[in-house]
């Protein structure tokens, strides 16, 4: 199989920037992340779980969400409201861009 049978629908390349994080919540629940910032995402950052494998496109509009942090990243209730106070501190507003 060759590059020229993919029917490719988008591909580009974009500088980004990466924050790698990992803290110990008050409740002792340890989180390893990668915070990736892009225009791709409207504002949004790619929020990585690195001990899991597990990411979302995130925004403070999510946070509010309820069950968003806990269905993407698996973890329970308490857990997410730790890793959403958190990334409040981290995803900062949505800003529109082309």
């Amino acid at each position: 199989m060759n590059l020229k049978d993919f029917d490719f629908l988008s591909d580009s390349t974009e500088e980004t920037s990466t924050r790698y994080v990992t803290f110990v919540t008050p409740n002792l629940k340890r989180f390893d992340l990668a915070i990736l910032t892009t225009n791709r995402f409207y504002g949004k950052k790619l929020v990585t779980d690195l001990m899991h494998g597990r990411s979302a496109i995130l925004g403070p509009d999510d946070l509010e969400e309820e069950g968003v942090l806990e269905s993407v990243f698996r973890i329970n209730e308490e857990e997410a409201a730790d890793l959403a106070q958190f990334l409040t501190l981290v995803l900062g507003a949505v800003n529109f861009t082309d």
